[in-house]
């Protein structure tokens, strides 16, 4: 135990053009670290933080001694960045490619060159260290929709690959792990009020403290109301969410339990018709009064109901869970985690069909909006626009106790993982009818009949829906095994080992736009695999370290691939080397990554043939933070990457990049802390730029490169009052992250594009 804590005390004190981006990063990288080494030495502090992802169950780490890539944001990061949506925060952590241009809900998030056609099929959110639904994605599911920013967290940790696919739910790519706020003996509170140029008004919360010895307790939350950045003349974003956290201390151990109920929902902002008149790609939406509620048959009966299209996409349940840890003696400690999850988590949505055309397309059809009887001109657009309806009822509970033993240059760990978890669904989607092109659009129709212009009348070929019916079921039972070797003062080994048993048992039944009561699929699967890693952690001095990391990991096919037949278990193998440094003034982590997929299976939408692709990729990901006396801050983070398809079905598109992920993509933002007449605040700004991209596996759509500019200012008046003013897209740029998944292999002309420029004022009351 002598020799374990001196080593302890010591710690804490392919292509050429790609190698070219590769190399001039590198020397950026060091010319900035040559800059800042001028600045007056201090104790080590950027990289002290303990994080707890990615080690054997929850034992935490300090951040410079993590032998893998890991980004760390606190609480003021995060009001400086005020991001928009969950997924909006992910772009702040480097290796990541975050599309959270759907709103507050709908994203796609996009890791290290692993191919998938959107979604988040390798992020997973951890609440207090515990995933809050474990399959990452499901269809029109993504973890981000299932957890909502507010004033209660106090950090997050972001780790890329690593020892993620040992622990925990054995995420291959990205797992976030949000920490919640704690009391203490001091009473503090925090009264928060938030608007913006397009109506925002919300409210935020939280109030800690002590309940008794050692007892600690915070309480908070929001409630929210917008029209959306994209006006739908109503207020087609309302939230609300209340967190309860309650800590107990021993001498020995802790205990944390914590309960959230959510119930939040936006619009879910889809492609639009680029380049027709009329259309702003910063604030256009189809969605509006006129078009809001809509009829559509439920079964075969001809029975119907009427659905509310503002509802968007959200989530309206509850998450609750805990923790225990206690150190037993001789060198012993027990640690659990556990998590439960219950709620609905629906999806309603405008979705367009084919291209917009001119009415004179009709071959001279008279045409009218539908409630004001407005006659449209030749000239005028419309186009096929679809009603699409999913309802999803999911709930999770889950499970991770580990015991683990210290030993004089050893602690080994033994672990349990345990899940259950299952997804109701019920679909109407497609449902296409003509509407003009025009923000909160009417639906269109025949001027002599009254009948609505069918879709098949714009498109020029047969429209068909579909429906759904599914109720799923799935189990993981996972043991793992992991030891960390301090082998002397400077070199550190850690290695891990997991099997896993995956049980699933679904009913299917589709039909013409509505569930037909007739079971078309019938899945009873149970596989398992078994992964690991393997890391080195060499100290070079009481600043920096270098790491390398082998590990191999897998992903069992979830409900959505079933019934598309894709029983693939997709595999994974990622090699990591990395640099870390850190002083009082800054902090730097470079990370190099290769990784090999395979397994691969996807549509691009609802009822399109499978598709299937392998993939290669390689990279480099960049997480640098400046502190300067003078009070000018800065912090960077850059990735650089190429990917390669392979084993690609279609056969013609092996070689092509992985749609939706770019080249490189870069994000700074300075900072600088100032006081005037006795104030005292920081302004900041930040550049975000991104390369080019492919939106579809065959690498027809392209999006093009664009940059985005963000500004804010934090102003202290008093101990007790702050403000704070952000502009978001200050330059109202109109980047584009999706092309059309409804077009395969050809140029799309519906694309969707980040949101407009946008202004938003907080004030706070600390107590």
């Amino acid at each position: 135990m002598e020799k374990i804590m001196e080593i302890r005390n010591f710690k804490t004190r392919g292509r050429e053009g790609f190698a070219k981006k590769l190399l001039s990063t590198a020397i950026a990288a060091a010319t900035c670290i040559s800059a800042t080494a001028m600045a007056e030495d201090e104790p080590a502090g950027l990289m002290d933080e303990i994080i707890v992802v990615g080690t054997a169950g929850g034992a935490g780490v300090k951040k410079l001694d993590a032998s893998f890539a890991i980004s760390t944001l606190d609480d003021q990061d995060i009001i400086k960045f005020s991001p928009k949506s969950t997924a909006d925060l992910f772009k702040m952590v480097p290796g990541v490619w975050s599309e959270s241009s759907g709103g507050v809900s709908g994203a796609n998030v996009f890791v290290r060159g692993f191919p998938s056609p959107g979604d988040a099929e390798f992020v997973t959110v951890q609440l207090q260290g515990s995933p809050i639904y474990p399959p990452s994605t499901l269809s029109f599911l993504e973890n981000s929709t299932l957890f909502r920013i507010d004033e209660t967290i106090e950090r997050v940790e972001a780790l890329r690959g690593g020892p993620n696919p040992t622990f925990s739910n054995g995420q291959v790519g990205l797992t976030t792990n949000f920490t919640l706020k704690e009391g203490s003996e001091e009473t503090e509170g925090l009264l928060k009020y938030t608007t913006s140029d397009y109506d925002l008004q919300r409210v935020d919360a939280v109030l800690s403290g002590e309940i008794s010895d050692d007892l600690y307790y915070m309480i908070g939350g929001y409630v929210s109301r917008s029209p959306g950045i994209r006006d739908t003349e109503f207020n087609s974003e309302e939230g609300r969410q209340f967190t309860i956290n309650l800590t107990k201390e021993f001498e020995n151990g802790k205990v944390n339990v914590y309960h959230r109920n959510t119930d939040d929902h936006g619009t879910w902002y889809l492609p639009i018709p680029i380049g027709a008149p009329g259309v702003d790609a910063g604030e256009f939406t189809y969605l509006g009064n006129a078009n809001r509620f809509r009829e559509l048959t439920i079964n075969s009966d001809g029975d119907t109901r009427v659905f509310d299209m503002g509802d968007g996409r959200g989530f309206d349940g509850h998450v609750s869970g805990g923790s225990i840890e206690f150190e037993l003696g001789n060198g012993w400690t027990l640690r659990d985690r556990f998590n439960i999850m219950e709620g609905d988590a629906n999806t309603r949505g405008l979705v367009t069909e084919g291209s917009a055309v001119p009415v004179s397309t009709l071959g001279g059809t008279v045409v009218e909006t539908q409630i004001t009887g407005r006659t449209l001109g030749a000239d005028d657009f419309i186009q096929a626009v679809g009603f699409w309806v999913v309802d999803k009822e999911i709930d999770s509970v889950s499970n991770e106790l580990s015991l683990s033993k210290e030993w004089e240059s050893h602690t080994f760990t033994i672990g349990y993982y345990q899940a259950n978890f299952s997804s109701d669904d019920w679909w109407s989607i497609d449902n296409e009818v003509g509407m003009e092109v025009r923000a909160n659009a009417e639906i269109v129709v025949d001027a002599a009949t009254g009948a609505e212009i069918a879709c098949a009348d714009i498109v020029g070929a047969p429209c068909s829906n579909f429906g759904l019916r599914q109720s799923g079921d799935a189990t993981s039972n996972a043991f793992y095994i992991a030891d960390t070797w301090f082998i002397n003062e400077v070199l550190t080994l850690d290695a891990g080992v997991r099997h896993e048993q995956y049980e699933t048992e679904m009913t299917i039944d589709t039909g013409p736009g509505f569930p037909d009561e007739v079971i078309d699929q019938l899945i009873d699967y149970d596989e398992s695999e078994t992964s690991g890693t393997i890391g080195l952690n060499w100290a070079l001095n009481e600043d920096s370290g270098v790491f390398g990391r082998v590990s191999t990991g897998s992903r069992f096919p979830t409900f959505n691939n079933f019934r598309d037949g894709d029983t693939n278990i997709r595999e994974v193998d990622q090699l990591e080397l990395g640099y870390k440094l850190s002083t009082g003034a800054y902090g730097l982590f470079v990370t190099l990554f290769y990784n090999e997929y395979t397994g691969a299976g996807f549509t691009p939408f609802p009822g399109a043939p499978l598709q299937s692709q392998d993939s290669e990729a390689y990279g480099a990901e960049i997480d640098f933070q400046l502190v300067m006396e003078n009070g000018f801050n800065l912090s960077l983070n850059a990735t650089l990457q190429e990917t390669e398809l392979t084993n690609t079905n279609p056969e013609e598109d092996e070689g092509n990049e992985a749609q939706r992920q770019p080249g490189w993509q870069l994000r700074v933002t300075p900072s600088y802390d100032f006081e005037v007449g006795g104030l005292t605040g920081t302004v900041y700004g930040t550049l975000s730029a991104v390369d080019d991209r492919f939106s579809d596996q065959a690498n027809a759509q392209v999006l093009d490169s664009y940059e985005k500019v963000d500004l804010g200012v934090l102003l202290n008046v008093s101990e007790q009052f702050t403000f704070q003013v952000s502009a978001d897209n200050i330059t109202d740029e109109e980047g584009l992250t999706e092309g059309d998944p409804r077009v395969v292999g050809m140029a799309a002309s519906n694309a969707r594009p980040i949101l407009g420029r946008s202004f938003k004022l907080s004030a706070a009351y600390h107590f």
